[in-house]
């Protein structure tokens, strides 16, 4: 379960800005999730719970934003929404995708007091 360590790395991100922000507790964290990032939103909120206890995140609510898989298609040219990277082009039914957005995932916004 690689969400795990994704949500260890978010959480020392979430602590590096406590230190350089003076913040000290943290009540959510809103956290972008592309379509194509290979996360599982339901592992993610999992690991939330259980990686922030006895941080400055244990408590805070994850709002996940998912945002959407987006490729270029070569075939047709057009720029087409994909919900899985080796879909085919909904508009022309081609193969040849390049993937242009979906695969990342960030934290958006931090509500801290």
């Amino acid at each position: 379960m690689h969400e795990m360590s994704l949500t260890e790395s978010m959480v020392r991100i979430i602590e590096d800005q406590a230190r350089a922000q003076n913040f000290f507790k943290v009540k959510t964290v809103w956290l972008e999730l592309g379509q194509l990032s290979h996360a599982e939103p339901e592992a993610m909120l999992f690991c939330f719970d259980a990686v922030t206890k006895g941080t400055i995140a244990e408590g805070a609510v994850l709002e996940l934003i998912r945002t959407p898989g987006t490729a270029w298609c070569l075939d047709c040219g057009e720029s087409v929404e994909i919900a899985r990277r080796y879909d085919p082009c909904p508009k022309c039914d081609g193969h040849k995708l390049q993937v242009t957005d979906g695969e990342d995932m960030r934290i958006r916004e931090l509500e801290v007091e």
